[in-house]
């Protein structure tokens, strides 16, 4: 069986010489089923992808152990994995499920090393109003005390 650290090792050498460049994943079944997820800052590209699966297997020899390769981005409604996605999605709309089971959709902002905000706006009726105004409500979490958060796409 190839080792996940093998392949870490692999992926890690190249994405060192690309800018922006993470890994979000990198995974190796029983069956040297290898699953490599990489994201970049800005965008992934296909293109960008293949260069890393070629890397990879320049690298294993399938000679001496045949695996099955894939090579990819997290997908966008992809609950987050690795910390550097919160980074890339900072200002963007995202979902929050916490520890508590409460659902959070907001803005995502002020993302650090040790967790995050959410950024709401609602409707609520000051005391003594008449009428309900908009309010900007900030939650924040740390990295343990949610079950996941998601990018949310708005259709307009």
């Amino acid at each position: 069986m190839i080792d996940n650290s093998i392949v870490r090792q692999i992926v890690d050498e190249y994405i060192a010489a690309k800018e922006g460049f993470f890994v979000v994943g990198v995974s190796v079944s029983r069956d040297n089923s290898i699953v490599v997820e990489i994201d970049n800052q800005d965008a992934m590209s296909i293109e960008e992808c293949e260069l890393l699966t070629r890397h990879i297997e320049s690298k294993l020899d399938r000679d001496e152990e045949d695996y099955e390769l894939e090579v990819g981005s997290p997908g966008l409604t992809s609950p987050f994995k690795v910390k550097e996605q919160y980074y890339k999605y900072e200002g963007s709309e995202v979902e929050v499920l916490g520890k508590n089971e409460k659902k959070y959709r907001g803005i995502l902002c002020d993302v650090t090393d040790e967790g995050f905000a959410v950024e709401e706006t609602k409707m609520e009726k000051p005391e003594g109003a008449k009428r309900k105004v908009e309010v900007v409500v900030k939650t924040p979490f740390t990295y343990d005390n949610i079950k996941y958060t998601k990018y949310t796409i708005k259709f307009k």
